[in-house]
C-alpha cells in the first residue's frame, strides 16, 4: 500500500505572479539594510512598555521595528493611510504566504482591493521561512536564522490576533485597559480611527503555533537586543503598533498583569527611511488591485418593457 500523499498548499502562486517579492528590486531594497549611508533617516521614536503608537509610512519608504532593550512583542496593524477601509488582512496572508513570515512575504489588504500593502525586506531572526531573495547567488542569507522550536514554534505569527480586555474578562480576569487591542485603539484615535478600524495584527518578535489538538500556543520571544524587522511601503501606510502588555511572553498569564509579566515588558523602537539613492526604485510603481469586474453574479434587473421611464 503506497504512503498517503501530503496535501499540496491550498495557495500556490506561478512564479512570475508578483505574490513573492523576490525580484532584483526587492533584493536591492533589502541589501540598503546593511549600508547606513544608503538610507536617509526621516522618523523614529522609542514606543515605552505597554503603550501603542501609530505613524505613517509614505510609499516607497522603509520602516524598521527594533527591540532596543531586549525581547518584546508587538502587535501591528496597518491601513492605507489614504483609505483606512482597505487595511492589512491577516488571515488572506497567511494563506497566500504561511501562518509566519519573514523576507519576501507581503502584507495584503483587504477585499475588494487585495494587494500588498507593505513587503517586507528585512529580518534578522529570519522567521523560520526560507526565501530566495537576498544573497548575490540567490539564496536568503540572514544574520540569524531563527527556524522552529522543539514545539514547531515560529516567529513573527500571523495565527493569533491581540489581546483585549473583554476576553480577559471572559478568561476570569480583572479590567485592565493596557492590552493591545487598547493600545492600539488610543493609538488611532488622533487619525480619525476608532476601536472598530482596529484589526486582526501580525504579532513580530513573538514565537507561536498550534499544538497536537490544534490549540494555539506561545513560547519566549528569541529576540536580543537590537533585533529588527523591516518592511517597504507598498502605498501609503498608517501603521500602529503596542508593545504587549505580555512582554517577551515569558511569563504569560491571565491573573497577573502587574508582577510577572511586567517585570518582562520592554521598549519597541520604530525607524523610517527613505532611500539614498532613487535609482534603486527605478521600474516600482504602487501595486494595482485585481482587475475582477464580475459584480460577483449580480446584475440591473431587467425592465418589464420597452420604454418605462419612470422613477
Amino acid at each position: 500500500m503506497s504512503a498517503a500523499r501530503r496535501p499540496p498548499p491550498a495557495y500556490t502562486a506561478p512564479p512570475d505572479s508578483g505574490i513573492h517579492a523576490t525580484s532584483q528590486l526587492y533584493q536591492s531594497i533589502s541589501k540598503t539594510a546593511s549600508d547606513p549611508a544608503a538610507r536617509l533617516p526621516k522618523e523614529s521614536f522609542t514606543i515605552r512598555p505597554c503603550s501603542g503608537q501609530a505613524w505613517v509610512v509614505p510609499a516607497g519608504h522603509i520602516c524598521r521595528l527594533t527591540t532596543p532593550q531586549g525581547p518584546q512583542v508587538g502587535d501591528l496593524n496597518i491601513w492605507n493611510a489614504n483609505n483606512p477601509r482597505e487595511r492589512m488582512w491577516a488571515a488572506r496572508t497567511r494563506q497566500i504566504h504561511a501562518s509566519h513570515v519573514s523576507v519576501g512575504d507581503r502584507l495584503w489588504s483587504n477585499l475588494p482591493c487585495l494587494r500588498p500593502l507593505v513587503t517586507i525586506t528585512g529580518d534578522s531572526l529570519g522567521g523560520g521561512q526560507l526565501h530566495d531573495v537576498l544573497g548575490p547567488d540567490g539564496t536568503r542569507k540572514p544574520e540569524v536564522e531563527f527556524g522552529t522550536t522543539q514545539f514547531g514554534g515560529r516567529v513573527h505569527d500571523l495565527l493569533g490576533t491581540r489581546c483585549d480586555p473583554y476576553v480577559n474578562l471572559l478568561m476570569g480576569g480583572e479590567t485592565f485597559d493596557f492590552h493591545c487591542h487598547s493600545n492600539l485603539t488610543r493609538a488611532v484615535f488622533p487619525y480619525g480611527l476608532t476601536e472598530l478600524d482596529v484589526h486582526d495584527v501580525l504579532n513580530v518578535f513573538q514565537v507561536t503555533g498550534l499544538d497536537e489538538q490544534g490549540k494555539y500556543f506561545m513560547e519566549t520571544s528569541p529576540a536580543n537586543s537590537g533585533e529588527y524587522f523591516e518592511f517597504f511601503a507598498e502605498v501609503d501606510v498608517l501603521c500602529a503598533l503596542s508593545a504587549c502588555p505580555g512582554g517577551d511572553l515569558s511569563n504569560w498569564g491571565w491573573d497577573d498583569k502587574e508582577g510577572g509579566m511586567g517585570a518582562t515588558c520592554r521598549p519597541l523602537g520604530v525607524e523610517v527611511y527613505q532611500l539614498a539613492d532613487p535609482k534603486v526604485l527605478e521600474g516600482w510603481k504602487t501595486p494595482d488591485s485585481p482587475k475582477y469586474q464580475g459584480q460577483h453574479g449580480m446584475r440591473m434587473p431587467p425592465r418589464e418593457k420597452d420604454g418605462y421611464t419612470g422613477l
